[in-house]
């Protein structure tokens, strides 16, 4: 009667000698707080970023690893939301013009479309001590490059979405773009979901934030399926929001009313000039995958 509607945000820290728009180390295996930080990733007034090359260019290989087109000309945009972790009260992240778009993954013989990938910088990292009764803040992962990957709703089922993540990860590290290791939050999965009537009509989407496990993106996916069919079952309306995902009790929860495009208020990154993409030191004709990719090497073993 209704048909599970499925897009996926992926997030995969890069795997770079240093951060996006800095000089700091990208050390994710760091323990002490606040070691890693400048005036730049502090987000001090009139301290001015300067583009990643390195991390450009894994981007730029995870689209031709996924059949992205690359674009000609690109750009960073100012994302404006307030956090406690954001230092800067915005994020640079890319819009309208993200460097690879219009790609795919095959996923056991179905294709799975992939809308764009773009760069952007991560944020802080918040502590929580519970018996102090506030949370701290670590700083030393804010402006590390954090690469975002939007699947079209083509998912259908939990377990599709899961297989996507896992595929995903293993191209990732394949490539040697990222680690990886979502227990170390270096790859969070966001699910989008709705229920889609058989006739047609299209249900609410919901987002599940911040997955990190292959585990949890299946379980997450599963409950949210039966808990949206349970409410349109009852006549009530599934309203649309941002919802966490509770390990222990195995539940999704409601977090906050989900955001529109033009809550964060973008516009270009007065600070950056435009990439062009055709010309170095970014030249896209240039970007060579150095490794035999998963798909093609299980064919080569079956053969």
């Amino acid at each position: 009667m209704y048909k599970p509607v499925i897009g996926l945000e992926i997030h995969a820290q890069l795997k770079t000698k240093s951060k996006m728009f800095c000089s700091c180390v990208n050390n994710p295996e760091v323990r002490e707080p606040n070691i890693y930080v400048c005036p730049i990733c502090l987000g001090h007034p009139g301290a001015l970023p300067v583009i990643n090359k390195e991390a450009v260019i894994k981007v730029l290989q995870s689209g031709k690893a996924l059949n992205c087109e690359l674009r000609d000309v690109s750009r960073f945009d100012r994302k404006n939301y307030f956090y406690p972790d954001l230092p800067k009260g915005y994020q640079i992240s890319q819009d309208r013009r993200p460097l690879c778009f219009n790609g795919y993954l095959e996923v056991e013989g179905r294709r799975i479309r992939v809308n764009r990938i773009h760069l952007e910088e991560d944020t802080g990292r918040l502590v929580h001590d519970e018996k102090a009764g506030h949370s701290l803040v670590d700083f030393n992962r804010s402006g590390v490059p954090l690469m975002e990957l939007v699947t079209e709703a083509d998912i259908r089922s939990a377990d599709e979405a899961r297989k996507f993540a896992e595929e995903l990860r293993l191209i990732f590290r394949y490539l040697g773009v990222s680690g990886a290791n979502m227990d170390q939050g270096q790859m969070r999965v966001e699910v989008n979901i709705s229920l889609s009537h058989m006739e047609g009509r299209k249900g609410t989407r919901v987002e599940i934030k911040n997955l990190n496990s292959f585990r949890a993106v299946y379980h997450a996916t599963e409950y949210e399926i039966k808990r949206q069919s349970a409410l349109i079952e009852k006549g009530e309306r599934v309203v649309q929001e941002t919802r966490g995902w509770n390990d222990k009790k195995e539940e999704t929860f409601s977090q906050r009313d989900k955001e529109g495009v033009h809550d964060y208020r973008y516009f270009p990154e007065p600070d950056l000039p435009p990439l062009n993409l055709k010309k170095e030191p970014f030249n896209k004709d240039k970007v060579q995958l150095e490794v035999e990719l998963p798909q093609k090497k299980r064919k080569r073993f079956h053969e």
